[in-house]
């Protein structure tokens, strides 16, 4: 947690509209709380019926390896894949090849994205070890000629997702932050851990300002420990930085970007929002319909063994009964995955410990089931 402390009332609400919105790039977004990508999990069903929610001023796909972008791989593609209702949309894309990263780039825009990401911030070692990743952020210099390479070949804004380094002997990311703006990056993402931490410990809020301070005009967004308003309130009122990432936070609430908006639009104090709780219909409406989109976009089989890693997040938030989360995690059918859902209608609320289980657990890097 970024802060203990819960105002009652919100100090960074404005009536001002433009205060409201942020431009990265050539595109202007209706807010500046960002669904971060998150390896297994930001896929499109995820992205979006957290949108249909509300407050999303953007989502980023998964990392995706630029050299299966460019083969074809049926996972690269679904990781891109997106739809009318998934917009304002960006493309991370990682790899540690520069002329595959730029071909990537070109075929992103000529099939019609809006804007790319480029991933400097994953921590596993199969990405880091063939030079992408965090590993990026060890040589400076071949950092800007990648990136520069990429902004020359596209007219997309094109955007940096980085750590704050490999460890705290070689924190980098201020110095590439001011590299980076010299060279046209639209927009820093900044993951307030180093490379060693991988998702241990905690954020270093002190770094997240430090990159924001090395920049003159473009948006820096804070990311990292961000699970409730007040998370996100201080995030930006402690490093100055003009947007917030939310990725496990919007696992554990998926109305987060809902609640922000009614705070920071309309002022709303922020102990009555974090406490209001969608009604149960609302809760099982959104486990049905995410389930219902998966498998719409990836099949039955498919759909069944990505959604059980879900039941560990939704369990606690959607007043799912430890059981009947047990059964989620392990439902091998469209219909054994309604019965489910039923059962939970019928006993919703009997949960006794209000507490995810998934103890905030993540992968390290790009999964297809985990």
């Amino acid at each position: 947690m970024l802060t203990a402390e819960q105002p009652r009332t919100n100090p960074a609400a404005s009536g001002d509209a433009e205060s409201l919105t942020i431009r990265i790039g050539n595109r202007t977004l209706a807010t500046r709380y960002f669904l971060a990508p998150l390896a297994g999990y930001t896929h499109l069903a995820f992205r979006q019926v957290v949108r249909e929610l509300g407050g999303v001023g953007l989502a980023t796909t998964d990392l995706v390896q630029a050299t299966h972008l460019l083969t074809g791989t049926k996972w690269a593609r679904q990781l891109v894949r997106t739809n009318e209702f998934d917009q304002p949309l960006s493309v991370q894309i990682y790899g540690g090849v520069v002329s595959q990263l730029v071909l990537a780039a070109k075929w992103l825009e000529d099939h019609g994205y809006e804007a790319i990401d480029i991933n400097m911030g994953c921590p596993m070692a199969k990405i880091t070890g063939q030079g992408g990743g965090a590993r990026l952020m060890c040589d400076t210099n071949g950092a800007c000629g990648l990136v520069g390479a990429v902004i020359e070949a596209v007219r997309l804004p094109v955007t940096v997702k980085m750590r704050l380094g490999w460890d705290r002997e070689q924190i980098t990311a201020p110095a590439l932050a001011r590299e980076f703006e010299q060279i046209g990056v639209a927009a820093i993402t900044i993951h307030g851990r180093t490379r060693q931490q991988g998702f241990g410990g905690t954020v270093q809020i002190d770094g997240i300002r430090a990159v924001k301070e090395a920049v003159d005009k473009i948006p820096v967004v804070g990311n990292g420990d961000v699970r409730t308003i007040a998370d996100a309130l201080a995030m930006r009122r402690i490093t100055g930085c003009d947007a917030v990432a939310l990725g496990r936070g919007a696992l554990l609430d998926p109305w987060i970007f809902r609640r922000l908006q009614r705070v920071v639009e309309l002022g709303e104090p922020i102990e009555e929002v974090q406490q209001w709780k969608p009604s149960p219909d609302d809760q099982l409406d959104f486990l049905a319909k995410h389930y219902r989109l998966m498998r719409e976009h990836r099949g039955e089989i498919a759909s069944c063994l990505m959604f059980r890693k879900f039941a560990a997040w939704y369990g606690a938030r959607l007043g799912i009964p430890e059981d009947l989360e047990n059964r989620l995690r392990r439902f091998e059918s469209a219909v054994e995955f309604a019965d489910i859902v039923d059962d939970i209608r019928a006993r919703h609320g009997e949960r006794i410990d209000p507490r995810p289980t998934s103890d905030i657990r993540v992968p390290n890097g790009p999964v297809e089931f985990w």
